[in-house]
């Protein structure tokens, strides 16, 4: 089976990350770091070492400040997406569509961290993506192997990767860790004009059908406030990940 990396991606970095502060008093949240080097960058580097060719990065808060940090680089090749008004994950890849063409896309949070497994996350869902049965394919992190995170969790999955997002007040074993491969043209068709959330999006596809997830074999950090960071950090220094996460 052949298996076919999308060229482009979207990294979201839009958000204002109030609950970073003071953290995020002068800098965005993607900027960042851990491990010394921003979370935008290792988001990046996965990216480009998967073999995505140009990455769309969306910026709102502090954004020249993205802006600034992005200009030299070349690996992928950056087209920025600025919002006058945060536009959400939703409406920040519409406003990018027409700079990320027709083919499926990776969406990927620059605001979050993940080591790989054997296989790199990215390469794993390139090789589970199916454009004739999916319009969406998740990367989800089981909640009780997630580090930071004390959520409800997001989605249950079937045998064969069918998503049903967890009803109100109920418990699900996966939380979505940020990453996935979707359609550009669903972002498109009846959405709103202004900002909206991707959750329109997943729900559309799992009434159709056609929303899946691939459950994350590596480690997964929900990095949302500066003790999450520390917590992250002290773990990362552990054994020798910190070799792994440059």
């Amino acid at each position: 089976m052949t298996v076919t990396i999308p060229d482009t991606a979207m990294v979201l970095a839009a958000g204002q990350g109030l609950r970073m502060r003071p953290l995020t008093n002068h800098r965005p949240k993607p900027l960042i770091p851990v491990l010394g080097k921003p979370m935008l960058d290792h988001a990046l580097d996965r990216l480009a070492e998967a073999g995505v060719g140009r990455a769309v990065v969306n910026s709102h808060y502090l954004g020249a400040m993205i802006g600034a940090h992005l200009k030299d680089r070349t690996a992928p090749t950056i087209t920025l997406s600025p919002e006058e008004t945060l536009l959400e994950t939703g409406g920040g890849v519409k406003k990018a569509l027409p700079h990320l063409g027709s083919a499926p896309v990776y969406t990927v949070n620059a605001d979050i961290f993940w080591l790989d497994g054997p296989v790199p996350a990215l390469r794993r869902l390139a090789a589970h993506w199916n454009p004739a049965e999916m319009d969406a394919l998740l990367l989800l992190m089981a909640t009780t192997k997630s580090v930071g995170y004390d959520g409800l969790g997001d989605y249950h999955m079937d045998p064969l990767g069918g998503l049903t997002r967890r009803a109100e007040r109920e418990l699900a074993p996966f939380v979505y860790a940020g990453v996935q491969i979707v359609k550009p043209e669903l972002f498109a068709a009846d959405t709103p004009d202004g900002a909206f959330s991707t959750n329109l999006i997943w729900d559309r596809a799992q009434a159709a059908g056609r929303l899946f997830g691939l459950a994350h074999d590596g480690l997964w950090f929900h990095i949302g406030t500066p003790d999450g960071l520390r917590e992250a950090e002290d773990l990362l220094a552990i054994g020798g990940v910190r070799a792994v996460a440059h």
